[in-house]
């Protein structure tokens, strides 16, 4: 049987369960690939000149039928749950349905920027990455501020890229999660609205469910180490962020970041949230029947 190949998401619990073994002790064969680890190239950024990226995390599950992205396979990977439900709903790959993940993310601005409150944010450029976390949760965070035609979004790629222009001040601001955000906080950044926001697993429909399964239980005893003694983990970090900041971050200022939460992602949960992506009219089209049971592995 194949490796299963997990696509790591820049947080801490697969590091864990790796080097603590938490994985072999399930009996999961298994290879990290890919995934965010901080390699970025900065792209020069002039103010009022930042070029868009139509391209994000749906795409790439788009590309890879469920595994995210057709050049790196992988069995397992995470996404915003906005981006991997409405895949799942699509047919594109399996939600996993008994844990999601609560990442912290804001908004942020320069420290001297006149941006001081959200509705200062009126008609100005937030940068964000296509029909990816940073897009829907923007939308989300700002509507309880602004009205629909003042939220303005410009899609600029990658995580680390809505660093380099926000540092840059090619944009207004940026929206930044997880590493990033944690990163942002240190490096003259601040925060203007909180995009706290879920992520959830996706798999093809090839993969086992029990190796996903065995993948879930090691990550689970990965959160309780992580809870329990988060300083010694920390160091982790630094891998993931691309050379031209680490020597300007203490990762042992970061919070513990993304954090696993082991409650089901609901059918309930699963339809109000293709609701509230199809009212936005975020994608060209909604699914016309979606099976919950099919779209979300649950039981």
């Amino acid at each position: 049987m194949a490796k299963f190949i997990i696509q790591p998401h820049g947080r801490l619990q697969e590091m864990i369960a790796h080097k603590l073994g938490f994985f072999k002790d399930e009996g999961l064969d298994y290879e990290i690939k890919g995934g965010n680890t901080g390699e970025n190239a900065k792209k020069v950024a002039v103010p009022g000149a930042v070029e868009e990226v139509r391209s994000g995390a749906y795409q790439s599950y788009e590309q890879g039928k469920g595994s995210k992205g057709a050049a790196d396979k992988s069995d397992i990977s995470c996404a915003c749950h906005w981006t991997v439900n409405n895949a799942a709903a699509n047919s594109l790959g399996t939600m996993y349905g008994k844990a999601y993940v609560v990442t912290p993310g804001a908004v942020m601005v320069p420290n001297d920027s006149p941006i001081r409150r959200p509705e200062d944010l009126a008609g100005k450029d937030v940068a964000v990455g296509y029909q990816s976390g940073s897009h829907y949760t923007t939308i989300q965070a700002l509507e309880g501020f602004l009205k629909p035609d003042q939220i303005k979004i410009k899609f600029v790629g990658m995580p680390w890229e809505r660093v380099d222009v926000a540092l840059d001040k090619a944009v207004p601001a940026s929206s930044l999660w997880g590493i990033t955000f944690l990163a942002g906080e240190q490096l003259g950044l601040r925060k203007v609205a909180d995009c706290t926001f879920m992520i959830t697993f996706m798999f093809p429909k090839d993969t086992p469910v029990e190796s996903v399964e065995k993948y879930m239980r090691g990550l689970k005893r990965a959160q309780m180490e992580l809870d329990l003694r988060p300083e010694l983990y920390k160091e982790f970090y630094r891998e993931q962020i691309p050379a031209r900041y680490r020597d300007k971050i203490d990762v042992r200022l970061f919070s513990p970041g993304e954090r696993i939460v082991f409650l089901p992602y609901t059918q309930e949960t699963f339809e109000r949230t293709q609701a509230w992506i199809h009212e936005r009219k975020i994608f060209d089209h909604a699914p016309e029947k979606v099976d919950y049971r099919e779209a979300v592995a649950a039981e």
